[in-house]
Order: structure tokens, then sequence, then C-alpha cells
């Protein structure tokens, strides 16, 4: 079977999972891990590309399944994780994705008003310093999922 070029693409993009977009930013598979009974704290990954000229910003996320939600910047420092919040938030370059993800860059959600259950999904509002607001949808995986949970 020989597909045309376009044909590639949206098969590529159905594979990698939900897309959200606003401007020239494309959020792509928002996803969470579940949460044991009683955890306040929980966290958020997906993947932000700037199709664009000009970077943006991430810089802050709002849900209301916590009663704080941060970015945060998990690194390893003389072999002890370190994690920070980023006031600032994290750029976008253009022609570059930003991946937050379990090692790096995640959404820290704090305060949590129930655990996050396999299977279910919940509503964030992601604010970029241009392209504004964003409604997405994380869809929740294992309590170990190491990516996004497979439709």
């Amino acid at each position: 079977m020989m597909m045309k070029p376009g044909m590639a693409m949206q098969a590529a993009a159905a594979a990698s999972g939900p897309q959200f977009k606003a401007g020239d930013l494309v959020v792509t598979a928002p996803w969470s891990r579940a949460t044991p009974k009683g955890a306040k704290i929980g966290a958020g990954y997906l993947t932000v590309q700037n199709n664009g000229t000009t970077p943006d910003r991430l810089i802050s996320v709002e849900t209301e399944i916590a009663g704080k939600a941060d970015i945060h910047e998990m690194s390893m420092k003389d072999g002890v994780m370190q994690m920070r919040p980023l006031a600032g938030g994290v750029a976008i370059e253009p022609g570059k994705s930003l991946v937050l993800s379990p090692s790096g860059f995640h959404l820290m959600l704090m305060d949590m008003k129930k655990p996050l259950e396999q299977g279910q999904s919940f509503d964030a509002t992601l604010r970029f310093e241009k392209a504004g607001r964003l409604k997405v949808t994380f869809q929740i995986g294992s309590i170990g999922a190491a990516s996004a949970p497979k439709n």
C-alpha cells in the first residue's frame, strides 16, 4: 500500500496521541500517572512543538484537581535528584519541541483534591506568554507508567 506524504504525517500524529493547538504551538499527548489513595502530589507530562518563527514560553498551568500547579525541573547533581519550580516558566524555541517527562521538565500538581485513577482523565489550562491559554486533557496511565497511555 502506498501512502501519500500527508497520510503518513496524519498516521504519525494519530499514533502520538491527542493534539491541542494554540497559535503556532501544538501540544501532543498530555498524560499523567495514577496516584495512590491519599496522595497529595502528582505530575503531568506532554510535548509542545513550536511551529512558528518566534520563541514562546510556557508560563503556568491551572487545573481544578489540584490546589496548586507549577512547572518544575528535575535534574541530577552529584548523584542526588533535585527538583525546583521554574517561576519564569520555560522557553520553546522556534522549530523546536519542549518535552515534559518524568526525568526532566514536568508539571507538578500539589494539594490534589482526589487521586488520579488509571484510565481516567483531567483537564488543565496551559498559559503561554504569546499563544495565550490552551485547555488540554491529560490521560492517566498506571502508577509506574514511563510514557503516555495507549488509547
